[in-house]
């Protein structure tokens, strides 16, 4: 059952970075533009999500300068600030409140998620499609379990921080 979780989830992996070249470069530049100005980058994860929040700042490499942000946080933010969303689904309620809050102070950010034909894409200046219509392995009975939502969104995490940290190098070189 793991080797099977395991070729799902490369699968997984190799599709977000195949599908989402562009929107990867896009965000980081987005995202990369609060720490060369006056501004911070904001980080908002929905549920599971919470887990980007925990690695960007208590893991082993701490995103340097990221911040959480919290629904009542937004007022305190400026349009040098930037916000990256994480979320499970684009339809989540909780996300696309936070996204309409931002659009109207215009603070530019970008969103992660699995497009389910949700507003999110839309709303935000980039978004990073998670590419999980499903769970990924089947049962017995014909149902699928594995829906690991927190680990694609990690990927994407790295992804971004890993291209705003060489972006970062370059422009204080």
């Amino acid at each position: 059952m793991l080797k099977m979780f395991t070729t799902q989830l490369t699968g997984v992996f190799k599709k977000i970075n195949d599908k989402e070249e562009f929107s990867f470069e896009d965000g980081a530049r987005l995202l990369a533009q609060a720490p060369v100005g006056d501004g911070s980058i904001y980080l908002y994860g929905t549920k599971e999500m919470k887990a980007v929040e925990f690695e960007a700042l208590e893991g082993a490499e701490p995103f340097t300068g990221a911040k959480v942000l919290t629904v009542e946080g937004v007022d305190g933010l400026s349009d040098a600030d930037r916000v990256l969303i994480f979320t499970r689904y684009s339809n989540d309620e909780s996300a696309l409140g936070l996204a309409t809050q931002l659009n109207e102070k215009g603070i530019p950010f970008v969103a992660v998620s699995t497009d389910t034909a949700g507003q999110l894409p839309e709303l935000a200046d980039v978004h990073i499609d998670l590419q999980l219509t499903k769970s990924l392995l089947p049962d017995d009975f014909g149902n699928r379990f594995g829906y690991p939502s927190s680990m694609a969104a990690l990927f994407v995490y790295y992804g971004l921080k890993f291209t705003i940290d060489e972006m970062l190098a370059e422009y204080e070189e």
